[in-house]
């Protein structure tokens, strides 16, 4: 069983300042749970309340990020719970709740607040403000990760189930999680998938460190890297002004990350069981996207058992779905597939 601590946020909203401010912000802990302390923003489509959680993994400290309409009241109808898994080379908030000055709405946590979810995300081990260990944060570190972080939403919100958005190695994760934990998973979609790897030309690339990240827990992680990963399969799928506020999110967490997934998605798979996912799946990829190739995630998908399931890919994007320049793409197809109706039973 997960502890559950609750800590108090601060500015979130001052978007070159807040991860400075978060990361040195006291954090308020007392036995399993405490009362949330959120911060409030409003805007002409409403109030979006913000809070923070701590989830334990024995001693790792994970930290927790949540978003919705409206502080939760006692006796509300539940909102519908969107855990958002983040990938390889970012924490969660530099994913999912990115402030790009002057260039849009880049928050998929505000999106789909607006939307009507209960949003939640999670920085793994050895990503953002969670502890950073010897370990690595490989794909099944991720699912225990996970597993704590359920606790918490569980116990806030009284819900058994959540829907879950991965990105990338974050699909691994919430796919593995899935097949390990049916009852817990709702609808998931898995965007930016790899499944065996064969064929693909970034993990190609990536497979000649091989040795490094089997030596090594970390790696390094600058702003060449993280502006690579808009440039390297099309150039002109995203705003480099992304890339620069990306860097900027993370500068306070240091220039390493975890080499657990890189050494996965080179070495070790498949790591993801389709045949296990219970859930109704869409599989998600760009148009440009050199992660894996078209047959080789048309395989994953042909092997789902639910009926209930789905293949697309999204013109002009890349690898980075929800931070493109058609990123709005992306959450129409991500909100269509959550809010589709149950099937009628067919009588024979």
């Amino acid at each position: 069983m997960a502890k559950i601590e609750t800590g108090s946020a601060t500015d979130m909203f001052q978007s070159t300042s807040r991860r400075s401010v978060l990361a040195g912000a006291a954090i308020a802990a007392a036995g399993a749970a405490l009362a949330a302390s959120p911060v409030k923003a409003q805007g002409a489509e409403g109030e979006l309340w913000y809070s923070e959680y701590w989830a334990m993994k024995g001693d790792v400290r994970l930290a927790m990020y949540r978003k919705r309409m409206g502080a939760p009241v006692a006796g509300e109808t539940p909102k519908p719970i969107l855990f958002l898994v983040h990938g390889s080379s970012t924490a969660a908030l530099t994913n999912f709740d990115l402030t790009v000055p002057g260039a849009g709405e880049y928050s998929m946590m505000n999106v789909f607040a607006r939307y009507g979810y209960d949003v939640w995300a999670m920085d793994f081990e050895g990503y953002g403000r969670s502890t950073v260990t010897e370990g690595n944060s490989d794909i099944a570190s991720g699912v225990q990760d996970l597993a704590a972080a359920y606790e918490v939403v569980q116990r806030e919100t009284g819900q058994q189930k959540m829907h879950f958005w991965g990105q990338s190695s974050g699909a691994l994760r919430a796919g593995a999680f899935a097949g390990q934990y049916p009852e817990r998973t709702g609808r998931l979609i898995l965007g930016a998938l790899t499944y065996t790897g064969r064929g693909s030309p970034t993990l190609e690339d990536r497979a000649r460190e091989v040795e490094y990240y089997r030596t090594h827990n970390r790696r390094d992680r600058d702003i060449e890297m993280i502006r690579s990963i808009f440039t390297r399969d099309m150039p002109g799928t995203g705003d480099p002004r992304v890339a620069d506020a990306m860097a900027e999110a993370e500068r306070p967490y240091g220039d390493t990350v975890p080499t657990g997934t890189y050494l996965d998605m080179t070495a070790n798979l498949p790591v993801v069981d389709p045949t296990k996912i219970q859930s109704p799946v869409l599989v998600v990829r760009g148009e440009f996207d050199g992660i894996a190739t078209d047959e080789d995630v048309l395989d994953f998908y042909q092997k789902l058992p639910n009926p209930d399931r789905q293949f697309i890919i999204l013109p002009g994007i890349a690898h980075q779905l929800n931070l493109g320049i058609n990123r709005h793409i992306t959450w129409h197809v991500a909100q269509a597939f959550l809010t589709q109706p149950e099937p009628l039973p067919i009588e024979a």
